[in-house]
């Protein structure tokens, strides 16, 4: 009996810390592992949009553009007003002339039509634009009014890009674009 205990002595001063690194690799993979089975449950009960249909997009659409407030209620007098004196019968109207087109000047760019081109936020390349454009978002401008919240919604179905949203900055990126602050973007971020 006295060797047996000699034994199991030595074997564990020689063996010992090699069983104890083995021990903690093991519990960190299955508290790895663990984890990602959750994310890839709470991607499970995502909500899938019916065959046929796009994809609801995961951020709420940017806010409408400001509009001079109307006056309250109480400060606007009640007058009746005779409709026939302000409008004039329908046989007495004169076409109205065509205005020439003005051409736009170079200076002034009006807004793209259609999506932007996501390439341009540093940290997207093909494949996360693509993934983007799928989940709906195709514009600087829904980037920029991003909340928390949406943060969080589209970063949550980003899979290997997860948490590029934030390390890139992509709402502050999308500010100076939305913008067209090329030059404060390429200031701050480097050429486009």
């Amino acid at each position: 009996m006295m060797w047996e205990t000699e034994g199991m002595q030595e074997f564990f001063i020689d063996y010992g810390l090699w069983l104890l690194i083995g021990l903690l690799i093991v519990i960190g993979l299955v508290f790895l592992l663990s984890g990602r089975r959750k994310a890839d449950q709470a991607d499970e009960r995502a909500p899938v949009a019916p065959a046929g249909q796009p994809p609801a997009p995961l951020v709420s659409p940017p806010p409408p553009p400001p509009e001079a407030a109307p006056a309250p209620a109480a400060a606007m007098p009640m007058v009746p007003v005779d409709v026939e004196a302000i409008v004039p019968p329908a046989a007495e109207e004169k076409p109205a002339a065509v205005a020439a087109p003005v051409p736009a000047s170079p200076a002034v760019s009006s807004p793209p039509q259609g999506p932007d081109d996501l390439l341009k936020l540093k940290g997207v390349g093909p494949k996360l634009n693509a993934l983007l454009i799928e989940l709906g978002v195709t514009s600087f401008a829904q980037i920029a009014a991003w909340t928390d919240a949406d943060v969080a919604a589209i970063d949550a179905r980003l899979g290997n890009f997860r948490g590029r949203p934030v390390r890139d900055q992509w709402i502050d990126q999308a500010k100076y674009l939305a913008a067209g602050d090329v030059a404060g973007f390429e200031a701050k971020y480097g050429k486009i």
